[in-house]
């Protein structure tokens, strides 16, 4: 199969409309050619006149670690054209970045999820190009997570760097497809493009949304694996919790656990509250000790899991409902215990983070409430993904 920038380099007639214009790359680590040539080395060699460069959140060379450290602009070591931090001073393109160039192609790996910030990032340059008449081009590429939609749709007034719109958590669309409903619910007015992927399958296994042929390069630093893709839209909540997500081990956002919590206890009471909602993954329990960040250096009790392997069922694995027990359970065994982190996430200095995460309260009061069952919280989410469905089926593109 070929990814959006492998279509454009091959094919001259698709470059053509760049010609004699000012081209620049929003680009990371991960925006590769299939022979692994890194897209700016690929474009420049290819003649495309680079006149600038954006990041998003960890960097154009993907080398910040956690969330809310920012990126500085810089030149481009190799070519000397400026680089622009997406994460830093600025989130949204300046004016005076956007002067740099005529057509910006994006050639970001996303992994499926509303709250990676790539999204969000998306959604601004292409609001900023219509202000200042820029076309904007997505050079496609696989949602690892394939097309399962997931979670309760984020609420009004709830919009954040982690929550560019109303979608729900895992919203099985590409890039490429998410710019067209970004252009369409906003009603921007600008010349938007996508060079679209050849023979993505994304219901096919093994991959489901991952093509075997082509090797994983880490998008962010703690994203390691098509496991991690896939259990994602479930793990990211955990940075709204006082439970470790892994970060400081070598397989974060697939785990999760804490010092002073019994893991074959709670995967037990997951099993008995709702049996269904780990379908199609396994659950295992282990041990691991973090070397940064949440419980550093103590040993923590953890559950791993794994959305692989001859266990995985691709259509029924329901990661956001699969964490979501995990702190229902938890509630239900230790009542008092501190779950929810109080600190600023993402920017947003006035709520909780697991809010923030969710986009709403709804699945914290679900879990804080000792009456609320399983099926209450189905039915909110259930209505959501329905309707996420419709809505984003006229924007599909394969």
């Amino acid at each position: 199969m070929n990814f959006g920038i492998d279509r454009l380099l091959a094919d001259p007639a698709l470059r053509m409309p760049l010609e004699g214009k000012r081209v620049a790359l929003l680009a990371h680590p991960a925006s590769v050619t299939a022979d692994l040539t890194h897209s700016l080395d690929a474009l420049v060699a290819a003649g495309v006149n680079v006149t600038a460069v954006f990041g998003p959140q960890h960097g154009v060379r993907g080398d910040l670690q956690d969330n809310m450290i920012e990126s500085p602009d810089e030149a481009e070591p190799t070519y000397g054209m400026p680089v622009f931090s997406l994460y830093g001073e600025v989130r949204r393109p300046t004016g005076q970045s956007m002067h740099t160039f005529d057509v910006l192609l994006v050639d970001l790996q996303d992994v499926g999820c509303r709250i990676y910030t790539f999204v969000t990032t998306l959604l601004y340059v292409l609001e900023a190009a219509a202000q200042h008449g820029k076309a904007v081009w997505v050079l496609d590429r696989p949602n690892p997570a394939g097309r399962p939609v997931e979670g309760t749709t984020l609420r009004a007034g709830w919009e954040s760097f982690v929550g560019a719109g109303p979608m729900p958590m895992r919203h099985g669309m590409t890039l490429g497809e998410m710019g067209q409903w970004f252009v369409a619910h906003h009603r921007l007015d600008l010349d938007y493009r996508v060079i679209a992927m050849e023979g993505w399958a994304p219901d096919t296994a093994p991959g489901f949304g991952w093509p075997a042929e082509r090797v994983w390069i880490n998008p962010s630093p703690n994203a390691a694996n098509v496991n991690m893709a896939r259990a994602y839209a479930g793990t990211v909540m955990l940075e709204g919790t006082t439970l470790s997500e892994g970060r400081g081990t070598t397989r974060p956002l697939e785990l999760f656990g804490a010092p002073d919590i019994d893991a074959r206890a709670l995967i037990a009471d997951m099993r008995a509250l709702a049996p269904d909602w780990l379908a199609g993954c396994t659950l295992r329990d282990l041990w691991f000790q973090p070397t940064f960040h949440k419980h550093v250096g103590r040993l923590c009790a953890g559950v791993f899991i794994h959305a692989e392997g001859g266990a995985y069922d691709h259509a029924a694995f329901r990661p956001w409902r699969v964490q979501a027990l995990a702190f229902k359970a938890l509630r239900g065994m230790q009542p008092g215990y501190d779950l929810w982190r109080d600190f600023p996430y993402e920017y947003v200095f006035d709520k909780l983070a697991i809010d923030v995460i969710n986009g709403g309260p709804q699945l914290r009061e679900w879990v804080d409430d000792a009456g609320a069952a399983p099926g209450d919280l189905d039915a909110i989410a259930g209505a959501d993904e329905a309707a996420w469905i419709e809505e984003r089926r006229p924007y599909l593109l394969y």
